[in-house]
């Protein structure tokens, strides 16, 4: 910001010309409500170079101030905090700079910049999506909107792991108990259906795991010699062969898992840019670990299996090629990350939004990238976030008690308007509004909850929690908004004009502080790859609103300038929740 900026210049000044020291830098900040003022400056900090007591010395820093820099009319020194007053045509000033900005905040990306791939989502073929993928969907989603905002360029991507045990489990028992059973004469998603295969899967192999320990054999051998599991590994084979009519189921129960992921994306409002396939991805990498072999970053075992030793960075040594030559995940995720780079290559660095179960896996894939040479490697992110709890218990998606992504959003939006209905909200609305806004209340409820939330942290989500019209909420934000525009559309004058001269109201100035800080928050979200920065700026953007409107008079103000200003100043905030909650792939209603 300018006028921090110029603070701290003309404080480094002051110490030079006052005490004849060099100061390397200077600590500002907001401040503190019980006292008089806007930025603070820390003098303890410049005790290392200046000897004296802080409190004349920041008596003569203030001195120096006010006759050196217009914008500061006053100070105070309270112990070692210089408190400084800012006058209020610096902040109309601002406000007038910033009030008609189309993406007040926003950065445009730079011509040659590099881009960043962002990947999120990347789910299973053999069921649908549960409330640990909403995370994923929802931090990824926001995560590359803000970096987008930041200014930088970006490709929103997945890598949909639709081969493997796991879906030939669902095939198998589609196959022995499906009856032909498609999402058209079953009325059910796609994803679901399949879904419903591979639960009837593990209920069918616990069942003959039971009759096998019946007959005398052990629970391992057991296990390993099911029918039911031996029939999908031979199915794995004749899809890795290439098996005309298992390839052909494959891809069709596929096709039916794709069309329901893409119903559950489009009402989750997250997108993306291209697709990855394990099935074509799984045979990459096996060249660049010939290269490594060629340049020394892996060696071979005697038993022809390739690794690469990471010990020297506190790590072990890790495969990247079994012994019959066929590939590990490491290796498919090492092709996979150069195959990216081959098709962009404008990419400068890529971001992996997958939970903190995975965190070696990516150190130590990002090592072995950088051991490959790969100068995009030194920009490469695990955005790792914690599990999400139900009060009920942990998910288990093969025994089916997993929360359904689909099932999750219209509890919301019910839950929403049950809540709504108490509070006699939305009187006056059609049944078709209604729902329209319950909906909206219900998913941006849920993608505020876990967006606040510090990506690393473990979330335990509660729905009805989530839902409340008062507090650190999505609803309580949604409300204000649209309390802002019942305003605007009260207001039938002209309130466009330049609003100069005004005394501004203590709130007033807080609620442009914070309007202020809006582009730093977008920018220190991006680097942190943490939405919840932004929710909890706009929570406090909103706080802050509330505190004006319940305590200052819009259109009961003494002048006809003050008027039009708190009008403006409603107008910009309300763009301002919606632009940030746009970031965080939240809506706004307009009435409510």
């Amino acid at each position: 910001m300018i006028l921090q900026q110029t603070i701290s210049g003309q404080v480094k000044e002051a110490i030079k010309e006052l005490y004849n020291a060099n100061l390397e830098s200077v600590e500002l900040q907001g401040t503190r409500k019980e006292f008089e003022g806007d930025i603070t400056v820390v003098v303890f900090p410049m005790l290392r170079v200046v000897k004296g007591n802080p409190v004349q010395i920041g008596e003569a820093v203030g001195t120096y101030l006010v006759e050196h820099v217009e914008e500061i009319t006053a100070f105070n020194v309270v112990k070692g905090f210089l408190n400084l007053v800012i006058a209020d045509q610096y902040y109309l000033n601002f406000f007038t700079e910033i009030k008609d900005v189309e993406h007040y905040g926003f950065v445009t990306p730079r011509e040659g910049d590099k881009a960043i791939m962002l990947e999120y989502s990347s789910p299973n073929t053999n069921k649908p999506l549960h409330l640990g993928h909403v995370r994923n969907n929802l931090l990824g989603y926001a995560v590359a909107e803000i970096i987008k905002a930041s200014g930088k360029k970006v490709y929103k991507t997945q890598i949909i792991n639709d081969r493997g045990i796991h879906i030939c489990k669902s095939m198998v028992a589609w196959q022995k108990f499906g009856d032909g059973a498609t999402p058209e004469s079953t009325g059910l998603k796609g994803d679901k259906l399949v879904g419903n295969y591979y639960v009837k899967f593990d209920q069918e192999y616990k069942s003959e795991i039971s009759e096998l320990i019946a007959s005398g054999k052990t629970e391992d051998e057991a296990k390993k010699e099911a029918p039911i599991l031996m029939e999908a590994q031979e199915m794995l084979r004749k899809w890795e062969a290439g098996d005309e009519d298992v390839v052909k189921l494959w891809r069709t129960m596929n096709s039916w898992v794709y069309a329901g992921f893409d119903q559950t994306y489009k009402t989750l409002g997250v997108d993306f840019d291209s697709y990855y396939y394990e099935s074509n991805t799984y045979l990459l990498g096996k060249d660049n670990i010939e290269e490594g072999l060629a340049s020394g970053v892996f060696f071979k075992k005697e038993d022809g299996s390739v690794w690469c030793d990471l010990t020297d960075e506190g790590l072990d040594e890790k495969l990247v090629l079994r012994s019959d030559g066929t590939a590990v995940y490491m290796t498919q995720d090492i092709g996979t990350a150069i195959q990216r780079v081959k098709d962009n290559p404008d990419i400068g660095g890529m971001i992996y939004t997958v939970a903190n179960e995975q965190d070696y896996h990516f150190k130590v894939l990002f090592l072995i990238l950088k051991k490959l040479g790969y100068d995009w490697s030194r920009n490469l992110h695990h955005l790792s976030y914690g599990m999400v709890d139900l009060p009920s218990g942990k998910m288990k998606s093969r025994e089916g008690t997993v929360v359904d992504a689909d099932d999750l959003i219209v509890e919301m939006a019910e839950t929403a308007g049950e809540i709504s209905k108490e509070l006699g909200k939305l009187e006056g609305y059609s049944e078709e509004e209604k729902n329209a806004v319950y909906k909206t209340i219900g998913l941006g409820a849920l993608k505020y909850f876990i967006l606040k939330v510090d990506p690393k942290k473990r979330i335990l989500f509660n729905p009805s929690e989530s839902v409340d019209f008062q507090g650190n909420t999505g609803p309580f934000i949604q409300y204000t908004y649209a309390r802002i525009q019942a305003i605007l559309r009260k207001a039938d004058f002209d309130w466009s004009g330049l609003v100069k001269n005004i005394t501004l109201d203590g709130r007033e100035k807080e609620l442009i502080k914070l309007l202020e800080m809006y582009p730093e928050i977008i920018q220190n979200a991006a680097k942190d790859l943490s939405p919840a920065i932004i929710a909890n700026y706009t929570y406090d953007l909103v706080k802050g609103y509330n505190s004006f409107f319940q305590n200052v008079s819009i259109f009961g103000a003494d002048s006809e300038a003050e008027k039009i200003f708190r009008v403006q100043l409603s107008g910009v905030v309300g763009a301002t929740i919606k632009s940030a909650f746009g970031l965080l792939g939240v809506q706004v209603p307009e009435r409510m």
